[in-house]
C-alpha cells in the first residue's frame, strides 16, 4: 500500500503507507478517493509550511471503507462505506462558545494531522459519516466541499424564490450554486474564467463575464431593480467584496466564503445605506454533511459533470507540478486504492 508525502517547500514523495491499528475510539479506513483541493494546491505552494509538518500525508476530501474497527466504537462495521468530516475538536474550550467546527484549538485532518492521500487511513470515530448503500464511492469524495455548500448556503439563509448571485465559479462557487438551487433559488454566477463559465452554462445557470458583461444591470433586471437577496463571494478577490455589497438589496445578506489572507476594501456605506447582514462561513457541521450526503444520494446534482479527471496515487507529485503549472481542471479525484 502507498502514500503520499508532503516533504515541505512544495515537494512531495510516494512511499509505503504507515498502516497504523485503531485505538481506542479509532477506525481505520481504506481510502478509496481523495480529492484534490485549493488548500492542498496552497500547500503545494509551500504556502503553509508554518503548519504542516513534513514528511506528512496531506488530503481530506475523502470517500473510503471501514477496515478495523477500534475499541468504543458503535455504529460502524467492517465493509461500510463512509466519509470523513475533517476535523478534530477535541481541544474545545468554554471560550468557544459551542461552536466546535470553529474552536480555536481545532485541527484539520489533513493539514494539522495526517490526511487521506493514502490507502490506509486511522481517524476518531466521531469524524464518520456513512454512506447510503449503492452510492458511487467516486461521487462519495465529493461530500466534503459538497457540504462547505451546503454550510455556506445555510449560512445565507437561501430559501425558494430568492436570488442568489454566486461571484466566483469555481469548485466551490459551482456547488453553492447547485445548492442554492436545490434550495428553489434563482442563480446568478459571475465568473471571469471562459472555461469555468462553459461548465456552469452546461448544468443550466445563467453566468456573467464581469469583464464583459452588465453585471449590475443583469441583476437589477432580474430582480425588479431590488438587488440579490444573498451574494456569496468566492472569488477571493477585491473587486469580488466591492461588487458584493454592490449587488445585494436592502437588507439583503452577503456571505464571505473565500479565504482573504490580507485586508481588503469594503464598501461600508453599502453596509450602512441598506442595512445588510454580511457573515462569515467557515467549513461545516455534521447537519451540512447529513446534508450534502443526502444530495449526492438523491443524484439530483449531476456531480459527475464536476469531476475532471482521476488520477492514480503514484502520479500525485507530477500532479501538483501540472496544476502550479496552469492545468484547469475543475475537481481532480485520486484513486488510492492501487
Amino acid at each position: 500500500m502507498s502514500a503520499v508525502y508532503y516533504e515541505g517547500k512544495g515537494s512531495f514523495s510516494v512511499g509505503a503507507c504507515r498502516v497504523e491499528a485503531p485505538a481506542l475510539g479509532e477506525v481505520r479506513l481504506d481510502v478509496a478517493y481523495c480529492g484534490v483541493c485549493g488548500t492542498d494546491l496552497h500547500i503545494a505552494h509551500g504556502a503553509m509550511d508554518a503548519r504542516v509538518a513534513s514528511p506528512q500525508v496531506i488530503g481530506h476530501e475523502m470517500s473510503g471503507t471501514v477496515a478495523e474497527v477500534g475499541d468504543g466504537v458503535e455504529g460502524f462495521a467492517v465493509g461500510d462505506a463512509v466519509v470523513v468530516r475533517p476535523l478534530d475538536s477535541r481541544g474545545e474550550t468554554p471560550a468557544d462558545r459551542g461552536f466546535s467546527h470553529i474552536s480555536r484549538n481545532l485541527k484539520f485532518l489533513g493539514i494539522d494531522a495526517p490526511g487521506a492521500l493514502q490507502a490506509s487511513w486511522t481517524v476518531p470515530a466521531f469524524t464518520l459519516h456513512a454512506l447510503p448503500e449503492g452510492v458511487d464511492l467516486r461521487l462519495g469524495a465529493l461530500a466534503e466541499p459538497l457540504a462547505v455548500a451546503c454550510h455556506d448556503v445555510r449560512r445565507g439563509q437561501v430559501g425558494p424564490g430568492q436570488t442568489a448571485v454566486v461571484i466566483g465559479g469555481g469548485p466551490i462557487g459551482l456547488l453553492i450554486a447547485l445548492v442554492a438551487r436545490a434550495r428553489g433559488a434563482s442563480i446568478l454566477v459571475v465568473e471571469p474564467n471562459a472555461g469555468r463559465r462553459a461548465l456552469a452554462e452546461e448544468f443550466g445557470f445563467a453566468v456573467l463575464d464581469p469583464a464583459a458583461d452588465d453585471v449590475a444591470g443583469t441583476i437589477a433586471a432580474e430582480t425588479a431593480d431590488a438587488g440579490a437577496d444573498v451574494v456569496f463571494e468566492v472569488s477571493c478577490s477585491a473587486d469580488g467584496i466591492l461588487a458584493a455589497t454592490k449587488h445585494a438589496a436592502v437588507r439583503g445578506r452577503v456571505v464571505v466564503v473565500a479565504i482573504f489572507p490580507e485586508p481588503k476594501p469594503v464598501a461600508l456605506f453599502d453596509l450602512f445605506w441598506k442595512e445588510l447582514d454580511v457573515v462569515g462561513a467557515r467549513v461545516y457541521e455534521p447537519e451540512d454533511f447529513d446534508a450534502a450526503i443526502a444530495l449526492i444520494a438523491s443524484g439530483s446534482l449531476d456531480l459527475e459533470r464536476l469531476v475532471t479527471a482521476v488520477e492514480p496515487l503514484e502520479r500525485v507529485p507530477e500532479l501538483f507540478d501540472e496544476l502550479r503549472g496552469g492545468r484547469q481542471a475543475m475537481k481532480i479525484l485520486v484513486d488510492c486504492r492501487a
